[in-house]
């Protein structure tokens, strides 16, 4: 009897019953999916992380010093002790390298050139054949490949045979050049430790070439004589899940231990895997943790919702109720009574919710902003996801039978006089829990504020989810939302008193409505003023992710493109690396730089030089940083410049010649026509004249050109050689030196001899206060070991291209060279070059092509993407974009079932309304109204809740990808233009949601009565 009874209590309202499966619906789902989607995105990062992770960070290096007869038990340890790391064999590279042999023909010698031999595991997957085939174990000669670069610093050809004798003990070793080849990328991180493999030669006290490569068996028979070897573990981890994270780490740590224990007293240990996967572990941690934000703010919505339909199903069925009790059910029957008719919506919700969990998340993946992550999420339904949903599910029937079990206890007279005159203090209010509600929230924020993360350590000494500080958000909006509701009766009874005055009926009886029962409004407000609440907080919080990732591109390269490297090499030299680059596809503008910490008033900084008349160009500072434009930098870190002699024509050579007082060594201070400064030794100078040649084709290097014109900047030599210049000629064509005076410190320029002013710099906040100086003072500060006399052109709170909490001084290249040169100091190399490019795409493939040129670059754009994409930094971005779907479904739910039972409840008051001649006009008028003091003020409340909350939280979750603080500063950012949009449409849709079922009521009601 209990069963049908259930049916068909349920179906004789199926409109509330299907709002009421709506809902438990809508939260089950979304739950699940929001469950699938924190382990799946974890795991993606980790996976995408190992995918995008550098050689030199996966790659475990072993070392030791090994003989013929210790080489096969070490490596059997190394690999053994490995495999029990990584739970299966790794990929192990085994390379080797021998002692000395001296090259063919120079036996004798006091400083011979040098050849060495070599095996490495896998050569021929990294490198290819140029001529000949790869070298074979047996043989009366060694059998050998060459590396190109080798072969052509050598001499060595395919097919030639040589002998060569070791250094220690003079034993000859007759060898055949079987191949050369070719490495597929000589500057990759796989050769960090191998310059003589990529570069064929090395060039010091000794030159030596090299290295000759032999089989791995040949080389342990023939030159294994206590040489270093060397293993590289490749793991696979493409298929690493967050919980192997730190137990991987702890046992890749333990390596060496083991192998010391295991008997390789020698064997060192080299890794950064165990670093990275730490920080994954806590990055993932983290990501799992802030997806828990949204999760929580949608539980209290969804509890909130739900029993919102409970009450409104209750109140709807309270007279029924009533009945039900004076004809003899008892509490025990009418609480079964609702609890059936609860499982009977919630258990078909559980059972389809794990099923529509990874279609939504499938359309989530489609929006543009998580499409961009580049991972595609495919969850499965699985034991977890059935738990999780059944356990929503049972925790949401209890929740919509328990109004139906609190009402079973009044009577039919109770109920009838409950339907009079509605209170207006709720219990929370009444009690005050809203004000105990908001203290706890402002206690998790002030925690989320100053511990920076919801995650931290716990009692053993790990990483841990604070609960507290996790559930601020969803705290303080519940508490700001309850806190609003305070205003409801007070607003509505001010605004009956003045709509009484006025002769429009409408306006007067809504007003006069919601004034009298007040509470009955509160629940739609404060369910439509969380749920946008929380989604302009999701929009906020993806629009300000979206642009820190934009500022951290920008601080961290601070130029479209940025290139680093050797200020010279043999390739390009000194002065042919700025041609180079700045004459790359679509570069509109360029600067040398040089970039390296020094000391700083005791303190250790970074040191930055940049053309002062190119950072409105180049340099990228955030307008926050600084309270002086960039234009304004620019123009207050120009400084004294050195005046300079400039060379016409294109000169290769120059002749100086000067005259000295005593023998000491001297330069020539030299520049191009892009601002690189170069010293040329001119050797030691003898008491009296000296002439010197300088050729100057080598400051251009083997494949690089000069940018003309070319300019003297001045000679540096001790104070004691009393220098004089009394000619110069470039390439045999003399030039006027007149202008060249002598400076103190032994310096000749060209200008006249003065102290320069104080160098204009700006330093960050923190040196700034160190240093005890503020913008437009000066005074002598410790710069790399000597003071110096600086001007405070700017102050910023963060300098672009430093670390976290570097300290920084920014100078005019030119200023800086300037100073140096009046102090005798060295010119400073160009360590790097800043480039403006609208499209760096075409330089990168440049120099991509050309490795020989030894560039590390720095692409604003692709780093930019690379930030955009972590998965684990985005994590936030597809919880908070599901969370804020959902909001607006349980809004729109919600609104939709006040609706229907107001305009059903409400069948009576419209005939009598009809009956004293009222209009459909004025009634909608009425209700119009009546939901403006619900929609107006919560879609106002909630925008205004989300911006103070949304201030105090999103700058506190938006991290990196490796759970650190975000450099620079997070700055919260409300993109208004489509919050309009968003309010506009919920607006919109409200209206006609409560429109509807009024105007069907009215025309219901008409009908009857004729």
């Amino acid at each position: 009897m209990r069963g049908p009874l259930v049916v068909k209590r349920a179906l004789g309202e199926p409109l509330l019953l299907l709002a009421a499966y709506g809902s438990i619906l809508l939260t089950t789902t979304t739950l699940v999916a929001l469950t699938m989607y924190a382990s799946s995105i974890a795991g993606a990062g980790v996976r995408r992380a190992m995918e995008t992770a550098s050689y030199r960070q996966t790659t475990t290096t072993i070392s030791a010093h090994v003989d013929a007869e210790t080489f096969p038990q070490y490596g059997r340890m190394v690999r053994d002790e490995l495999a029990a790391a990584y739970g299966a064999p790794p990929a192990v590279t085994t390379s080797l390298r021998s002692d000395s042999y001296v090259m063919p023909g120079q036996d004798g010698k006091e400083l011979p050139e040098l050849l060495r031999f070599g095996s490495h595991d896998g050569l021929d997957r990294h490198a290819r054949l140029v001529a000949g085939r790869w070298p074979r174990t047996g043989g009366q000669a060694v059998e050998a490949a060459i590396s190109e670069p080798a072969a052509a610093a050598t001499g060595f050809e395919l097919g030639g045979e040589f002998v060569t004798k070791a250094r220690l003990d003079g034993r000859a070793v007759q060898v055949r050049v079987v191949g050369v080849f070719r490495l597929d990328d000589p500057v990759g991180e796989r050769w960090a430790g191998e310059e003589l493999l990529s570069r064929g030669v090395e060039r010091g006290e000794y030159t030596t070439y090299g290295p000759v490569m032999v089989t791995q068996e040949t080389f342990v028979a023939r030159f294994a004589t206590g040489v270093r070897a060397v293993w590289a573990a490749e793991p696979d981890l493409g298929a690493l899940t967050p919980e192997r994270l730190r137990p991987l780490a702890e046992a890749v740590g333990r390596v060496g231990e083991r192998l010391a224990t295991a008997g390789c007293v020698n064997c060192l240990i080299a890794s950064d895997l165990p670093e990275l996967l730490s920080r994954l572990d806590t990055a993932s941690l983290v990501a799992r943790s802030m997806v828990l934000i949204p999760v929580l703010q949608l539980l209290l919505l969804a509890g909130y919702a739900l029993m919102l339909t409970a009450r409104l199903l209750a109140d709807h069925r309270r007279m029924e109720v009533a009945l039900l009790r004076s004809r003899g059910a008892g509490t025990a029957r009418l609480a079964a009574l609702a609890g059936c008719e609860a499982l009977l919506v919630a258990v078909p919700c559980a059972i389809v919710a794990p099923f529509l969990g990874p279609p939504l998340l499938a359309l989530i993946g489609l929006l543009p902003w998580i499409r961009a992550l580049g991972v595609r999420l495919t969850p499965a339904a699985d034991l977890g996801t059935f738990l999780v949903s059944f356990g929503v599910a049972l925790a949401a029937a209890v929740l919509l039978a328990l109004p139906a079990v609190a009402g079973a206890r009044r009577t039919y007279v109770e109920e009838q006089s409950a339907r009079g005159r509605g209170g207006r203090r709720g219990l929370i209010q009444g009690s005050g829990a809203d004000l105990a509600l908001l203290a706890v929230a402002a206690l998790a924020i002030w925690q989320l504020q100053r511990y920076g993360a919801p995650v931290t350590a716990t009692a053993a000494g790990g990483l841990g989810i604070d609960p507290l500080i996790i559930s601020g958000p969803a705290l303080a909006l519940l508490a700001g939302g309850l806190l609003g509701l305070r205003l409801v009766p007070r607003v509505s009874r001010l605004t009956e008193r003045l709509t009484s005055r006025r002769p429009t009926l409408a306006p007067a009886l809504g007003a006069w409505q919601v004034s009298r029962r007040p509470l009955k409004y509160a629940g739609p407000a404060l369910l439509l003023t969380m749920a946008i609440a929380i989604g302009v907080v999701s929009m906020a919080t993806t629009s300000t992710w979206q642009a820190s990732q934009r500022d951290q591109a920008d601080h961290q390269a601070a130029a479209d493109l940025r290139l680093s490297g050797p200020s010279e090499g043999p390739e390009l030299g000194a002065l042919g690396r700025g041609t180079a680059f700045t004459t790359l596809p679509g570069v509109t503008a360029a600067s040398p730089a040089f970039r390296a910490p020094t000391a700083v008033g005791g303190e250790s900084a970074l040191l930055l030089a940049l053309d002062a008349g190119r950072l409105d160009e180049l340099f990228r500072l955030r307008p926050d940083l600084s309270a002086r434009t960039v234009e304004q930098l620019s123009a207050a870190l120009a400084g004294d410049r050195a005046r300079r002699l400039e060379l016409p024509g294109r000169p290769r050579a120059l002749t100086v010649r000067v005259e000295s007082r005593a023998a000491v060594p001297a330069r020539l201070v030299l520049s191009d026509a892009l601002g690189v400064w170069r010293d040329l030794p001119l050797g030691d100078l003898r008491e009296g004249g000296n002439r010197i040649e300088l050729d100057l084709a080598p400051l251009a290097g083997r494949a690089g050109t000069i940018t003309y014109p070319l300019s003297v900047r001045g000679l540096v030599a001790g104070e004691q050689a009393g220098l004089r210049l009394t000619g110069l000629s470039a390439d045999g064509r003399d030039m006027p030196v007149a202008g060249a005076v002598a400076h103190p410190q032994g310096v000749i320029a060209f200008g006249p001899s003065r102290e320069p002013g104080p160098l204009p710099v700006v330093l960050t906040s923190g040196l700034a206060a160190t240093l005890k100086l503020d913008v437009g003072q000066s005074g002598p500060v410790r710069l790399a070991g000597r003071v110096v006399r600086v001007e405070v052109a700017g102050i910023v709170t963060s300098m672009p291209t430093s670390a976290p909490d570097q300290q920084s001084v920014l100078a005019d290249w030119e200023a800086l060279q300037a100073y140096e040169l009046a102090a005798a100091q060295p010119s400073r190399p160009a360590t790097e070059w800043w480039l403006a490019a609208a499209d760096t795409a075409p330089a990168r493939e440049i120099l991509r092509r050309n490795p020989q040129w030894d560039v590390t670059a720095v692409d604003r754009r692709e780093l930019a993407a690379k930030l955009r994409d972590d998965p684990l930094a985005g994590a936030l971005q597809g919880a908070l974009t599901l969370g804020f779907a959902a909001a607006l479904g349980f809004a729109l739910l919600g609104f939709l079932m006040n609706a229907v039972v107001a305009a059903r409840e409400r069948r009576a008051e419209f005939a009598v309304l009809r009956a004293l001649g009222t209009g459909s006009r004025q009634v909608l008028g009425m209700l119009a109204t009546e939901q403006a003091f619900v929609i107006g003020p919560s879609l106002v409340a909630g925008t205004a809740l989300a911006a103070v909350v949304g201030n105090l939280v999103v700058p506190r979750v938006v991290l990196t990808g490796q759970a650190s603080a975000v450099t620079p500063g997070v700055l919260f950012h409300i993109p208004w233009a489509a919050v309009a949009a968003m309010l506009a449409l919920v607006t919109a849709v409200l209206v006609a949601i409560v429109a509807g079922p009024a105007r069907r009521g009215w025309r219901g009601q008409t009908l009857e009565e004729r």
